[in-house]
């Protein structure tokens, strides 16, 4: 993959992001529930990145095993979570980490959250990017890292839909209004979901990366994960949630806090 390729695929990357967050804020202003904004968001996001991994470079129509390995993962990815969020959002009215900026915003909402979902089209770049390069790693035929990189997928997935089961089944029991998820998966960490998410990416960096630097691109698949791994700790996801959950748990939520790790699963501490 030439420079220039890859200059052209970020710009096509970013421009298509842009409009797909375009297309998340219209939704959110006729519908008034920002829970579709993730959802447009995870299907966007898939469908920019198996879009990209599908693309020839070299100006023939074939298509090798390992664009299809990525094309799949996106769309499995973005079937998995954008179906759960999207199940979700039918029932609430509004996701309380937005409806709490939006509430601050006031009257200057619509342009701050139109501001606020542009950014995230662009801090998403490094991810769809990160599908591009391991999806164009030049070396032929199917390899060891192929079929590692599917078993990655295939924990992370597992993993992901295995945290969303275990949370969903203790809400939906009416006895356990008010109270903190601590069973399952949910015992060793407060996110095992966000960890899961996070190790998914790890997928493309086992694809991508090569450690001959015969494939210096690959190199910028690790800006997947490190760029998730950021959102999910830093900004939209542990924190907004945990200050939600702060509020409305209280006592129950810190006793939590102190003996669950946040992110990496890890022993119950005392």
């Amino acid at each position: 993959m030439s420079s220039l390729q890859a200059i052209t695929a970020l710009i096509a990357i970013a421009a298509a992001l842009s409009v797909v967050m375009t297309g998340a804020w219209i939704l959110w202003r006729r519908t008034g529930n920002s829970g579709w904004v993730d959802t447009v968001w995870t299907f966007g996001l898939g469908f920019v990145g198996a879009a990209g991994a599908l693309t020839s470079l070299g100006g023939g129509g074939d298509v090798q095993p390992r664009q299809m390995i990525v094309a799949a993962f996106a769309a499995i990815w973005a079937a998995r979570l954008g179906l759960h969020i999207a199940t979700r959002t039918t029932k609430i009215t509004d996701d309380p980490r937005y409806a709490s900026l939006i509430e601050g915003w006031g009257k200057d909402a619509p342009r701050q959250m139109f501001i606020l979902l542009q950014k995230q089209a662009l801090v998403s770049i490094p991810l769809a990017f990160a599908m591009f390069v391991a999806a164009h790693h030049p070396a032929p035929g199917f390899e060891l890292r192929d079929a590692l990189a599917i078993l990655v997928m295939a924990i992370a997935v597992g993993g992901e839909g295995l945290a969303d089961w275990q949370l969903q089944t203790f809400k939906s029991d009416p006895a356990n209004k008010g109270g903190i998820n601590d069973i399952g998966l949910w015992r060793y960490s407060r996110h095992p979901n966000y960890f899961f998410e996070t190790f998914g990416w790890l997928a493309y960096v086992v694809l991508a990366v090569d450690v001959t630097f015969a494939y210096p691109w690959g190199f910028a698949a690790l800006l997947g994960p490190a760029c998730m791994y950021w959102l999910l700790i830093y900004v939209s996801g542990i924190p907004p949630l945990e200050e939600h959950m702060l509020r409305t748990r209280g006592d129950k939520f810190r006793a939590y806090q102190r003996r669950t790790n946040a992110f990496f699963p890890g022993p119950v501490r005392s």
